[in-house]
C-alpha cells in the first residue's frame, strides 16, 4: 500500500514448533482505523506485540514510516514512543496519583518539562471526562475509568499509531460504553488505530477496514465493515459471527 504509515510484510512468529503468525502481511494508512477480529488463539494480540517489538519475530518485517521496527535496535525506545499501546490490563502504578501516572513517561522518557506535560495531561483528562480525578489513586477508580487513564497515558506520548488490545475485555458491561466512546472520539479526530476487539457492535461502528484472522493468517479482509458484518464472504467468518449477538 503506497504511503502506508505501518507496513507488515510476511510476518512470522512462532513459539518453538507452534506457528502463531504465518507470513502475515498488512498495511495501515495514516488516519485509518483497522479492526482485527477472530477466535481466541488466532494471533490477534501477538500481532500487536510484534508490531511494538515486544516479541521476537522469526521472519518478515515491521515498518513504521518506512523504517524497520527491530527489538534489538539502538533506537527501539524512540520508535516505541511512536507506537502507543493500550492493554486490557491497565498497568497503572498503585502508589502514584492519576496525574503522576500520566506524567511519568513524558517526563522521564521524553524529558519534557513538568509544566508543559501537566498542562497537556489535564487537557487530555478533561477530554475523557476525568479531570476531577487527577489527584486520586488507581484504587479509587472503576475499571472503565482506569482504562480511560491508560488511553490518556498513551496519547500524551504523541504516538503516530495506537494499538488497542481487547481494552474492554476486563470490564463489566456497564463500563464498556464509556471506554468505547473515547475510542470513537479518537477515530473521529483522525487518530490512526489498529484495534483488536471482541465487541462486534463497536467494530462495525468504528472500523474503516476489518481483518478476520484464523490460524495466524488473514482469512478475510473488508473495506466495507457494514457489508462484512451483514454478509461475510467466507463460511468461516460467517460461523464466527454467528456466535455473537450484535
Amino acid at each position: 500500500m503506497e504511503n502506508a504509515l505501518l507496513e507488515i510484510k510476511d510476518l512470522k512468529k512462532a513459539y518453538g514448533e507452534h506457528v502463531v503468525l504465518d507470513d502475515l502481511s498488512l498495511a495501515v494508512n495514516k488516519g485509518e482505523v483497522v479492526v482485527v477480529i477472530g477466535p481466541s488463539g488466532c494471533g490477534k494480540s501477538t500481532l500487536l506485540r510484534c508490531i511494538n517489538a515486544l516479541e521476537d519475530i522469526q521472519g518478515g518485517q515491521v515498518l513504521l514510516d518506512g523504517q524497520p521496527v527491530l527489538r534489538q535496535a539502538k533506537n527501539i525506545s524512540r520508535t516505541r514512543q511512536k507506537i502507543g499501546m493500550v492493554f486490557q490490563s491497565y498497568d497503572l502504578f498503585p502508589h502514584k496519583t492519576i496525574l503522576d501516572n500520566i506524567l511519568l513517561a513524558p517526563m522521564k522518557v521524553q524529558k519534557r518539562p513538568r509544566a508543559q506535560a501537566e498542562a497537556e495531561a489535564l487537557e487530555l483528562l478533561d477530554r475523557v471526562g476525568l479531570a476531577d480525578r487527577k489527584d486520586d489513586y488507581p484504587r479509587q477508580l472503576s475499571g472503565g475509568q482506569k482504562q480511560r487513564i491508560a488511553i490518556v497515558r498513551a496519547l500524551i506520548m504523541h504516538p503516530e499509531i495506537l494499538l488497542l488490545d481487547e481494552i474492554t475485555a476486563a470490564l463489566d458491561p456497564e463500563m464498556v460504553h464509556e471506554v468505547l466512546q473515547v475510542v470513537l472520539d479518537l477515530a473521529k479526530n483522525g487518530s490512526t488505530m489498529l484495534i483488536v476487539t471482541h465487541e462486534m457492535t463497536f467494530a462495525r461502528a468504528i472500523a474503516d477496514r476489518v481483518l478476520f484472522l484464523e490460524g495466524g493468517r488473514i482469512v478475510e479482509e473488508s473495506a466495507d465493515p457494514k457489508a462484512f458484518f451483514a454478509r461475510p464472504a467466507t463460511e468461516r467468518a460467517r460461523q464466527f459471527l454467528r456466535t455473537f449477538e450484535y
